[in-house]
Order: structure tokens, then C-alpha cells, then sequence
């Protein structure tokens, strides 16, 4: 089938999505509100911005390989800040509360991916394949705001994100890493003539919160229990993911922890402080997930040409634990990664760290 018109309707889907997503940035909510079932809380009138840089030289290893780098730059809207006729069809996508907030985010990032030695220049077929990844995100987010009443009714947060991008030379990522190398003095990359081929990406990812699953207090000492569950579907990333993450802390802020780049455990890039509470406030977190990786082109190679590939592992898990620091409206996170064997011939679990500022405005 040609690439061109396998990517058609997506591309479609794409250019309405962006469409309905324009944002008008001076309209209040009260102006914007939805017909329909609405939270009866106060919706929150901020937008939101976050940065997150993951990558393996925050481990004790030191070394690029494997998911060597990512950074990824998100906006994230007010809540109900669209247009009513847009809120309105956000509110009857299937899967969305129809007493959620709606909020839009925008995201666009940069990861990459090594074999164990990059000063090798020669093909090395039995490592992970040398790729980069350019990637734009458009999305949804329906928030409930509701807390744990008893009842079973959670806080929960739905999001629909559609993902458009490049693996190959045109993501750049060999020239970014290059360059950095070039500046920090370390080993010059040799092997990216290598890297999998040019091909367009579309992936479409659902997934489901909760926050307040499970909450305690005990001398002052908050907790609480965040579970989830995600689908993707495209070229680029197809996998089925479920996991929990626990949170520990003082004034714990309305989050769903900290920011990550997919595929990861997720989090959110948005956060309401605590403002009855001291204006310093944070969290210790410790996650856990399993994915069935369907396909994930980084080790799969190209879909529509011969390229380097590896036989990846079907299930793959992450467990993750780091902090979370909240100062008035921004937040510091630190998050350090374990990531079990991804391809069958890999030489056992990879870890690396994840560092993301974010701030309200």
C-alpha cells in the first residue's frame, strides 16, 4: 500500500483535530461554558508549561545506549478556555466523563536511541538500531476534579492524544547528538549512516486516571494511589499499558505526578497547588507499569522499507521512583527509571533519569 495514502486519513483526522483545538486565550470559562453535565468546582483559569529532559547521564553508568535522550517542551490550557462549540464535541468523545473539564495540550520533543557503543561505525545487527524521533502532539484532557467520596467515585482524568511525526535523518537526531557531543567532549557518535529510514509517524493514544483510588493521612503525612491504563495505535508506537503509582507527602497538589515522555509511565503537565497549605510543598512517588508491546518502530524498524530491526521483547516494565518539589506555581520533579531488557538479545534492565520544570501563568 502506498505510504502516502496509508497515512491519508489520519492526516485528516490530524488537521481537524488542530482545527477544533484553537484555542481562544481571553475568553473566560464562564463564557465558554459547555452544554451539559458540568463539575460544579471552580474551573482552573491557568495555563500550564512544562519542559522534562530524560536521559542515561543521570544514571551511574554514564554511558549513551539503548534510549540514550528525549526532551519534550508541553503547553496545557485552562480548563473549558475553548470555544462552547468546541467543549461541546470534546464533552461526547465516548470515554470522557460528561462532568469533566476540558483542557488542551500541545507538545513537541525530540528522542533518540543508540547500540551499546557509538564510537563503532560499522552496522552492528544484533544491537538496538541507531533512531531518532520528531514528534508534535495535539490533545485532550477531561478532568473530574472529583475527590474519593465513598462511593467510588475517583478523581479521574481522561486523555486523547494524537501524535504526528518522523523517524529517520529528518528527526536531526543525529545532528543533535553530535553537536552535544561535540560541546561536552564526549565520544563522537560514528554509527548514525546506520539509523532506521525516513518514514512519517501517526499514532493515536487513549488513556485513562485515577487519583484518590486510595488516600490516607497519617499525622499529617499524606498518601494516596494513582492507577491507569493506556492503549496506542499507530506505525510508530502500538502497546496496551497498566500500572499504579503512590504518592507520599505534604499538601499534596491536584497532579497525576510528574511529566514523561511516551512511552513511559505517565503523568500529567499540568498541577493545582495546595493553596490552603504552606506555599512549599512536595512529594516523594514510586510507579510501576507493564506494556505488551505490539510494535515500537525503534526496534522494529520501517514499516514500508527494509531497515535494521531487532526481535524486541513482547512485555516490557518499568519501575520508577523519584520527588517532586512545588514552590507557588512551579514544580521541580526528578525521576529515575528502570526499564526491563526491550529486545531479546539486549544484556539485562536499562535505567536512566528524568528531570522536568513546570509553571502556571
Amino acid at each position: 500500500m502506498p505510504l502516502s495514502r496509508a497515512i491519508k486519513y489520519p492526516a485528516a483526522l490530524s488537521v481537524s483535530l488542530l482545527s477544533l483545538m484553537a484555542v481562544t486565550p481571553h475568553a473566560s470559562a464562564q463564557e465558554n461554558t459547555a452544554s451539559g453535565p458540568q463539575s460544579t468546582r471552580t474551573p482552573d483559569e491557568k495555563w500550564g508549561v512544562s519542559l522534562s529532559v530524560e536521559n542515561d547521564l543521570f544514571t551511574a553508568s554514564n554511558s549513551d545506549q539503548h534510549y540514550t535522550n528525549g526532551v519534550r517542551l508541553a503547553f496545557i490550557s485552562p480548563e473549558d478556555s475553548a470555544p462552547a462549540s468546541f467543549l461541546n464535541v470534546a464533552k461526547k468523545v465516548p470515554f470522557f466523563a460528561s462532568n469533566g473539564r476540558i483542557r488542551t495540550s500541545y507538545s513537541f520533543g525530540q528522542t533518540m536511541y543508540t547500540p551499546d557503543d557509538i564510537t563503532i561505525a560499522e552496522n552492528q545487527p544484533d544491537d538496538r538500531p541507531w533512531a531518532g524521533i520528531l514528534a508534535g502532539t495535539v490533545g485532550l484532557l477531561s478532568d473530574t476534579g472529583l475527590q474519593n467520596d465513598g462511593d467510588g467515585n475517583y478523581s479521574r482524568i481522561d486523555t486523547l492524544e494524537l501524535t504526528l511525526g518522523v523517524v529517520g535523518p529528518a528527526s536531526l537526531a543525529d545532528k543533535t547528538q553530535k553537536i552535544v557531543h561535540k560541546n561536552i567532549n564526549s565520544p563522537a557518535p560514528e554509527g548514525w549512516d546506520n539509523q532506521i529510514k525516513n518514514e512519517p509517524l501517526v499514532n493515536l493514544t487513549y488513556e485513562r486516571k485515577y487519583r484518590s483510588w486510595f488516600e490516607a493521612d497519617v499525622a499529617g503525612i499524606e498518601f494516596d494511589a494513582t492507577p491507569h491504563g493506556a492503549v496506542s495505535l499507530g506505525n510508530a508506537f502500538t502497546n496496551a499499558e497498566v500500572g499504579t503509582m503512590f504518592r507520599m507527602g505534604f499538601d499534596l497538589p491536584a497532579d497525576y505526578g510528574p511529566p514523561r515522555i511516551r512511552p513511559s509511565l505517565p503523568g500529567s503537565d499540568f498541577f493545582v497547588p495546595d493553596t490552603e497549605g504552606f506555599p512549599l510543598s512536595g512529594y516523594l512517588f514510586a510507579g510501576v507499569a507493564g506494556r505488551y508491546v505490539a510494535r515500537d518502530i525503534t526496534l522494529d524498524g520501517n514499516t514500508f522499507k527494509d531497515s535494521n530491526s531487532v526481535d524486541k521483547e513482547p512485555l516490557v516494565g518499568d519501575l520508577q521512583i523519584g520527588f517532586a518539589v512545588i514552590m507557588g506555581q512551579a514544580r521541580l520533579t526528578y525521576t529515575h527509571v528502570y526499564r526491563t531488557a526491550e529486545y531479546t538479545a539486549q544484556d539485562g534492565a536499562d535505567q536512566f533519569g528524568s528531570l522536568s520544570l513546570s509553571f502556571r501563568f
